[in-house]
């Protein structure tokens, strides 16, 4: 019979049978993505061509179609191929991640990263002005930034969420580091530790010291 904490382990850590779940929210998260990216450049172009600039809520938020021929932010224009190979890469290197996919909150993450991924490179194949040089359409604006598209937000989103997954110590398959989780403390160990060892040293009794003569004791 396994001890108390294999038991627990196996409880509540994440088993083989939740895997095919999570890529399936994973395909989920990255299909919404794809096609809300899809049918907003889509009436962005029908729309916005060859017209004004559309401003709202008083110029926070501008809509105007602009054709981008390199990465975010417009970096790189001259080099349109190498980013569309570097997409091809990021959505080969996602889906072999999720072989290893046990996490909730990493099936959304990389779902935000594909369907960004997917969006971007779907123009890169298939718009002017031809194949893997096709420009990107962006659409979205706000004061003192790059215009951007869905895709593009989705996979900032994305990237923060992998940050901040990282750094809690949350793993792809389910586990997480509890060295990453806990702040350490003085000492070198862990906030919890500390205080947990405080509270056994002021709970236990403290022994009578046994007289010796000549200490003064009566």
């Amino acid at each position: 019979m396994g001890s108390p904490a294999d038991l627990h382990h196996g409880a509540d850590g994440p088993g083989p049978a939740s895997r095919p779940r999570r890529i399936r929210l994973l395909i989920t998260v990255a299909a919404v993505v794809f096609v809300a990216d899809l049918v907003s450049k889509t009436i962005v172009v029908a729309t916005l061509s060859h017209r004004e600039p559309i401003r709202l809520l008083s110029g926070l938020l501008t809509l105007r179609e602009l054709r981008n021929s390199g990465a975010a932010f417009s970096i790189g224009t001259s080099i349109t191929v190498v980013f569309t190979l570097i997409a091809l890469g990021v959505i080969v290197a996602i889906l072999r991640t999720a072989r290893r996919l046990r996490s909730v909150p990493w099936a959304v993450t990389l779902g935000l990263l594909l369907g960004g991924a997917a969006g971007n490179l779907g123009d890169r194949l298939f718009r002017s002005p031809g194949f893997l040089r096709g420009h990107v359409v962006d659409w979205i604006e706000l004061p003192h930034w790059p215009v951007f598209n869905v895709a593009d937000s989705c996979i900032v989103c994305g990237g923060v969420l992998a940050v901040l997954l990282a750094a809690r110590g949350v793993s792809i398959d389910g586990t997480r580091n509890a060295a990453a989780a806990q702040p350490a403390g003085p000492s070198g160990g862990t906030a919890t530790g500390i205080g947990e060892g405080a509270a056994r040293d002021a709970a236990s009794p403290v022994p009578d010291r046994p007289s010796t003569p000549g200490d003064g004791s009566p």
